[in-house]
């Protein structure tokens, strides 16, 4: 089965699940990058050894190699890309093709009202849609955005990004966990608006107040950073409050192995979140915002992992404060979240899935499973709200 993923520069999250189509396929399955990373891509910690990649194809140095690759496959999964013109002949001749798409509208679905950007969804996307073209839905929203243009009726699919796994022994992970007395909150990402770094920082302050015992891991870096020391500082939290600045990833894991909740602020201007999927798979309990593109698509609230729909920090307080008034819940919590990424939302299982479509499709069926990677994608809309001038 010749399969070739095609996007703008293979990432951290793509990579598992390139590496489990390449170990299923072999030298039938390909990544083609279309450019360069950035610099600052590189400078965050996203430079990867290209030339330890064997299925990595670069277009911008074997054109004409590419070209052949995505003609001659039998399925094609395409990401995002200036370099359409390299698979839009496939999807015109009718050939079987898997776009791959975060949210087009995050900032505000009054933009589907756009001629000119109706003009372009219209040669990308709305002229296919009788055709055998599908969409995989990195984000729980992005078939709301696709459903308001009438795109890929009736074929929008779940699907994500997917971190590297850990397989733990459960009950080991979890004596870890329980041989830590004080409760261990850990919050990780880059210092910036969207993220809300300041949201756990205020949390901190009342759990101390309320004389709760609680450590707080703060991983990251970014402009706010300055900002966040001083609240911690005139908040005298810096008992409570670990700050790491910029860790690697395994780095991060290792914090999450010995935490009992994860909190995840980002609002909705994250596509999907793959920090939840990491804690998860280290058996946090996390507490997110249902309006991030990974929350409904990961958590099940109350069952492995809780979230909030008001989007501001009263429901973010009220949410995790709920949650540590019932501790007994949180590894509860944590074992089904970790079982959550081990059994279903993993690399692994995204490319047996990938390739299980594609071998019913060939059959003339279209056999998806109830949940998880290739699942139906319901068309769920955020939540919004105005605030201080700004869609938040």
């Amino acid at each position: 089965m010749r399969t070739v993923f095609i996007s703008n520069y293979i990432n951290h999250h793509q990579i598992p699940f390139s590496d489990a189509m390449y170990a299923m396929l072999g030298e039938e399955y390909h990544f083609i990058q279309t450019e360069l990373m950035s610099r600052e891509r590189r400078t965050m910690g996203w430079e990867l050894d290209e030339g330890r990649i064997p299925y990595l194809v670069c277009s911008y140095e074997e054109e004409e190699r590419c070209r052949r690759l995505i003609g001659e496959a039998d399925l094609v999964l395409a990401g995002w890309t200036e370099r359409t013109d390299l698979f839009l002949p496939r999807m015109e001749a009718g050939k079987l093709t898997l776009r791959v798409s975060e949210r087009i509208y995050r900032e505000g679905q009054w933009k589907a009202v756009s001629p000119r950007g109706l003009l372009a969804k219209y040669r990308e996307h709305i002229r296919f849609r009788n055709r055998p073209v599908y969409l995989l839905c990195i984000g729980a929203y992005t078939a709301s955005d696709f459903s308001l243009i009438g795109a890929y009726p009736g074929k929008m699919l779940k699907f994500g990004y997917f971190p590297p796994f850990r397989a733990y022994d459960e009950e080991a992970l979890f004596a870890r966990k329980r041989a830590q007395k004080t409760l261990q909150l850990v919050w990780a990402a880059r210092l910036i608006r969207l993220k809300h770094p300041e949201y756990p920082v205020r949390l901190a302050a009342e759990l101390k107040e309320a004389g709760l015992d609680f450590h707080l891991h703060f991983i990251g870096g970014g402009p706010l950073e300055p900002e966040i020391r001083r609240q911690i500082a005139e908040a005298g939290l810096e008992e409570q409050i670990t700050c790491y600045g910029f860790l690697k990833p395994e780095q991060v894991r290792d914090v999450m192995e010995a935490g009992h909740v994860f909190l995840f602020t980002s609002n909705y201007l994250e596509g999907w979140g793959a920090v939840i999927n990491e804690a998860m798979n280290s058996g946090c309990c996390v507490a997110a915002d249902a309006r991030t593109g990974a929350a409904p698509f990961l958590i099940r609230d109350g069952e492995n992992g809780v979230t909030w729909k008001e989007g501001d920090y009263s429901g973010f307080a009220e949410r995790v404060k709920a949650l540590l008034a019932r501790p007994e819940r949180i590894e509860e919590m944590g074992r089904a979240a970790y079982r959550t990424i081990r059994t279903e939302w993993n690399a692994e299982h995204a490319a047996r899935e990938c390739l299980r479509f594609y071998e019913n499709w060939k059959r003339g069926t279209v056999d998806l499973p109830e949940s998880g990677p290739f699942s139906q994608a319901e068309r769920l809309s955020a939540r919004w709200r105005y605030d201080e001038g700004r869609l938040e």
